[in-house]
């Protein structure tokens, strides 16, 4: 009975301090989560791709008296490569097909024997390049210029005559040349891009030559052109996805 007694006062007085044996533990500190920051996105331009574009083409000075503008559409490939974060190196070939280039046109000269009349039929012709581009790239958007190898198709059906009989000639029309220009391409996702283009084509001068006897020079003449294209491509992505940085 007393040890009972004795336990009995033991636990009364362990029950009346352990309040005070817990108000004198330290709170628990509070942190506060941090806040929330969005991953940042990491566009990759390096990879090949195909598209296709069109646009219009005019000629700069056309002997033929025909400067106006024409329908064209056509394809493009290339491979791109980023390097240095910001900035985009590659080549890029393209071909453009000439649509409703019809142009029944010509000029006349005076020649021995009378006077002389060319006519030009012109037939659908192409336009195509070969060049290396470079560009400086924020995130999504690619402002480019580029430059190289231009060339296109023949395509002229020419007819002469002199006093209404036709005679011999020679049109001395360069095909190769050079071609400079620039763009603005956009990634709307992994593996596909948009861009408008403009680009300028120089075939240096052309000459034509014609007579029924002595061939007669009609002078030569500028032989360049202007192209706008609006396409779309398709990237295969060899840099690796579109990321999110954290």
């Amino acid at each position: 009975m007393k040890k009972m007694l004795l336990g009995t006062t033991a636990l009364l007085a362990l029950g009346a301090t352990a309040p005070a044996f817990a108000a004198d533990l330290a709170a628990r500190p509070y942190t506060k989560a941090p806040a929330y920051t969005a991953p940042a996105v990491v566009y990759n331009w390096t990879g090949f791709y195909i598209g296709g574009h069109v646009g219009g083409d005019w000629r700069n000075n056309n002997v033929f008296g025909n400067n106006n503008g024409r329908f064209i559409a056509g394809v493009q490939g290339g491979a791109d490569y980023q390097f240095a974060q910001s900035w985009v190196v590659g080549v890029e070939a393209n071909y453009s097909f000439k649509v409703d280039n019809n142009n029944n046109n010509g000029f006349a000269f005076v020649a021995p024997g009378g006077a002389g009349l060319v006519t030009n039929n012109s037939n659908n012709r192409g336009l195509g390049s070969v060049t290396a581009r470079a560009g400086w790239t924020w995130g999504p958007g690619l402002l480019y210029v580029k430059g190289g190898y231009g060339f296109r198709d023949k395509g002229n059906n020419l007819a002469v005559t002199v006093a209404g009989a036709p005679v011999p000639f020679i049109y001395n029309r360069r095909q190769d040349g050079y071609t400079v220009g620039g763009g603005l391409e956009y990634l709307f996702t992994q593996n596909w891009s948009g861009k408008l283009e403009y680009q300028y084509f120089n075939f240096g001068r052309s000459q034509f030559v014609v007579g029924p006897v002595a061939l007669v020079g009609l002078g030569s003449f500028r032989s360049d052109e202007h192209t706008f294209k609006a396409g779309i491509n398709y990237r295969f992505n060899l840099g690796g996805p579109v990321v999110a940085k954290y």
